[in-house]
């Protein structure tokens, strides 16, 4: 059993302080950013829109478009972190590894395949496999084991 005197004590205390601090303020940033894809996208689809031919999207349009929301959808999924981390003050390893999910499968919809080397597109599909993969397991732990804090998973 470790002893810890009161200064280490008030010490600790005022760095997690800091720490949500600055938790709260990337919220607050992340917020910005939220509202500025929305704005985006819709800005996107309004442009593609009015151009002629009026009304007709390209697959190229489409694709952008997607690529657009998933931004947007990202960035909500790490609003979701940061919310679920200052509230618990833990890390959701299942949030998170959602998240990259669907960062990953924001690349494979927005890449290019024409204009990639296949080794390219074999190791995004290598990341995509490997973390679908840690999903799956993160996803079949019981919950509480999924975000418990490394001290009481150690001990």
């Amino acid at each position: 059993m470790k002893l810890v005197n009161k200064s280490d004590d008030r010490f600790l205390w005022v760095l997690k302080r800091i720490i949500h601090l600055c938790l709260k303020s990337l919220g607050l940033l992340m917020i910005i950013v939220i509202i500025s894809g929305v704005v985006d996208v819709a800005w996107t689809i309004y442009q593609r829109f009015v151009a002629e031919p009026r009304f007709i999207l390209t697959m190229g349009d489409i694709l952008m478009t997607f690529g657009a929301f998933m931004v947007v959808l990202i960035a909500i999924e790490i609003f979701q972190n940061i919310i679920l981390y200052l509230r618990d003050d833990v890390i959701h390893v299942k949030i998170v590894l959602a998240t990259a999910l669907m960062a990953i499968a924001r690349k494979v919809i927005i890449l290019d395949y024409e204009e990639l080397e296949p080794m390219y597109i074999f190791a995004t599909g290598v990341v995509l496999v490997a973390t679908g993969i840690t999903y799956y397991f993160v996803h079949k732990l019981p919950p509480k084991a999924q975000s418990e804090p490394l001290e009481e998973q150690a001990g």
